[in-house]
Formats: C-alpha cells, sequence, structure tokens
C-alpha cells in the first residue's frame, strides 16, 4: 500500500476529486492548509498599509491505495492540479506499513 499526500491550489480541489472519481478511487481525505515555497508569498495592501503574506492557502489531500493504482493516482492529480504557473503544489508518495478499518477490524488493503 501506498500513501499520496498532495498540496495543491484551493480552487484545483474539484478538478482533483472529479479526476480521481474517474479512475476508481472512492475515498480521499482533504485538508486546509496554509504554505510557501519558492513563491516566498506576496505583498498586499490593507487600508493603506502593506503587509506580508507569509503563507499562502492551500490544500492538502491524502490518499492511500493499492501499489497497482499509484501512476494512474499521480498522473491524474498532476494534471488536474496543472496551472503552468509557480506555487502549483506537490505530490509525495509514501509507503503505508498497515491500514485497519476500526469498524470491521478489516486490515490492509481490505480496510482501504
Amino acid at each position: 500500500m501506498k500513501k499520496i499526500e498532495a498540496v495543491i491550489k484551493p480552487f484545483k480541489l474539484d478538478e482533483v476529486k472529479d479526476a480521481l472519481h474517474e479512475i476508481g478511487l472512492q475515498g480521499i481525505t482533504v485538508t486546509e492548509a496554509k504554505g510557501f515555497g519558492r513563491q516566498k508569498g506576496h505583498t498586499e495592501l490593507y487600508r493603506g498599509a502593506e503587509y506580508v503574506v507569509d503563507f499562502l492557502p492551500k490544500v492538502k489531500i491524502e490518499i492511500v491505495l493499492d501499489d497497482d493504482m499509484i501512476e494512474r493516482a499521480v498522473e491524474a492529480i498532476r494534471q488536474a492540479a496543472h496551472t503552468g504557473r509557480i506555487g502549483d503544489g506537490k505530490i509525495f508518495v509514501s509507503s503505508v506499513e498497515e491500514a485497519i478499518r476500526i469498524r470491521t477490524g478489516e486490515t490492509g488493503t481490505a480496510a482501504i
């Protein structure tokens, strides 16, 4: 099993969700997040005062899935989240040792 963590622009969430649904993935976890990478935030003006917004709004998507679905899921996220501009986000893939469904006690891929 693998875990995909993707940090994307918030307005791309629906497109990514639809793309994942099209390849057959059912469950995802979404968390609102803030962060910055190379873009290093930006400057805004509020009531005449200039201030720096260091952390930009992002969305973090987490998915645990079978190894055979990884390539299709990563490609679906990459294509759906792509704008071509700085700050499109990142995708991380890591191994998951175990998954347990709390309600039934199922383990492994049966739990996901």
